[in-house]
This record gives structure tokens, C-alpha cells and sequence, in this order.
């Protein structure tokens, strides 16, 4: 099974201080695939360390713990891994049970070079996409297994599922191992979806100081903590760069 969430942002980006594009130089989808009989034992281990690391809020907005959700952007920051050790020592047990129940982390990305008006949002989500659900089939058809993929609800659905439908079938290189179009769901509902946004933050946060330490220091703790560990619990991942030709065409047209 292969849960995904994004990573980064779909918009354009010029610089970390510019006025209005300036939130990610990295966008793409990432997550983890586990075996279908870990799947459920995963979700069990996800909504305990949940209740456990966010009692507080849990109990102050008095919501069931099935049913209430912390996304990631909103306490994986440098203030809050810093001051609260166990947050850290969270994401280091979600990677650790995610090892020994034979999960991989999964993640494919494109760094953005093209201007705000060159930009396709559409486009570049349907690359990722495809790119994603191929790299999960070379993995599980090298394993000799199916999967299914469920991914957070998108806005843009059924063009979407369009597009990772015309994947699944192509008549070149068709995505032989996926069983169904991807199955898209309310993230606040389902455990193993969450954890999946939390993996995808911290992949996102780790890519953006990675391809630009200068802009993104305070994102370092990403890449420092963690950094390592994703890299060896990771398989079939890679983050499209844009070529020296391409970088200094940006240039020129900003």
C-alpha cells in the first residue's frame, strides 16, 4: 500500500524574499509504502503516538482522536523541534516503526525554474503524479507485489485520476503493478494519511534547504535531524533538477 501527501508548494517561486512567490523553490508527493498486513498495525501505532505527543489539544477542542488531525507545517518548525524534544523524538518513533514493519519512504519532486508566467500549476502536478505512481510500480513489481495508492483530496480530482488512469495504462510503459486509479480520501479521518503528511513536511523542509541552504537556513534542522535517516529508509526517489541552460534562462527572464 502507498500512502502520499504533497510536499513543497504548486505555486511559482522566485526568491525567499520575494513579495508574493516565495514559499517553496521544491514541489512534489511523498509518503511510504508498506505491506497491506502492516498497514492497520501502522495506523494503531500513528493514533496513540498522536494522542500521546498532542493530549493537550486533543482534549481542549474535546474532538475523538480518530477524527482530529495536526498537519505537519503547523509544529514541524525550528522553534518547536527545538524547544520541544519530544516532537523530535516523535518523527524519529514514526520512522523507527515504519523500518521494522518493511516500509520504504517514497518521493518524487521537481525543483521550479520556470517564471510565474511560464508556470502551470495543472502540468506540474500531473508530472509529479506520474512520476510518483511510476516509481511506486517499479518498486513493487521489483517485489512482485500490487499496490494501492491513497492520496489527501485534491481540489483538481477527476483530471487527476484522468491522468494517473492514462498512466496506468499506457501502451508503452504501463503501470503494471498499481490495482486502481489512486483513491482520493478526507486526510482527517485516516491515520496512515497523516503520517504521510508528516513525512512528505519534513521531505519538503529537507529539498528546499537542500537546494537553497542560504534561503531555507531555518529549515536545517530538517536536514540535520533527519536528513540522514530518510535517505536510508527511502527507495525509488529522486528531485528533478532544472539544467545550468535552464537555471540561467530563469535568470535572464526575471
Amino acid at each position: 500500500m502507498a500512502f502520499v501527501d504533497e510536499f513543497g508548494h504548486i505555486g511559482p517561486y522566485i526568491s525567499r524574499s520575494d513579495a508574493r512567490y516565495n514559499i517553496s523553490p521544491v514541489f512534489g508527493l511523498a509518503g511510504y509504502v508498506i505491506p497491506h498486513e502492516h498497514a492497520r498495525s501502522f495506523a494503531t501505532f500513528f493514533i496513540q503516538l498522536k494522542q500521546h505527543v498532542f493530549q493537550s489539544d486533543i482534549s481542549r477542542v474535546g474532538a475523538h482522536p480518530a477524527t482530529w488531525e495536526k498537519k505537519g507545517k503547523e509544529f514541524l518548525t525550528r522553534k518547536n523541534i527545538s524547544q520541544y524534544p519530544n516532537l523530535r523524538n516523535a518523527i524519529f518513533r514514526v520512522l523507527n516503526e515504519l523500518r521494522k514493519r518493511d516500509g520504504k519512504i517514497v518521493y518524487y519532486g521537481r525543483v521550479k525554474y520556470q517564471t510565474p508566467q511560464d508556470s502551470n500549476a495543472n502540468g506540474l502536478y500531473k508530472t509529479v503524479l506520474t512520476k510518483t505512481i511510476r516509481s511506486i510500480d517499479d518498486y513493487c513489481c521489483q517485489r512482485k507485489e500490487y499496490f494501492v495508492m491513497i492520496m489527501d483530496q485534491h481540489s483538481d480530482r477527476i483530471r487527476l485520476l484522468e491522468a494517473a488512469s492514462k498512466t496506468m495504462f499506457s501502451s508503452e510503459a504501463p503501470a503494471r503493478c498499481l490495482v486502481e486509479p489512486p483513491f482520493q480520501v478526507e486526510s482527517h479521518l485516516y491515520q496512515t494519511i497523516q503520517a504521510a503528511d508528516w513525512l512528505a513536511t519534513l521531505v519538503g523542509r529537507i529539498h528546499a534547504y537542500r537546494t537553497s541552504p542560504s534561503e531555507f537556513s531555518d529549515w536545517e534542522w530538517a536536514n540535520l535531524y533527519f536528513g540522514k535517516l530518510i535517505d536510508r529508509l527511502s527507495t525509488h526517489c529522486s528531485i528533478w533538477r532544472p539544467s545550468a541552460q535552464q537555471r540561467k534562462l530563469r535568470l535572464v527572464l526575471t
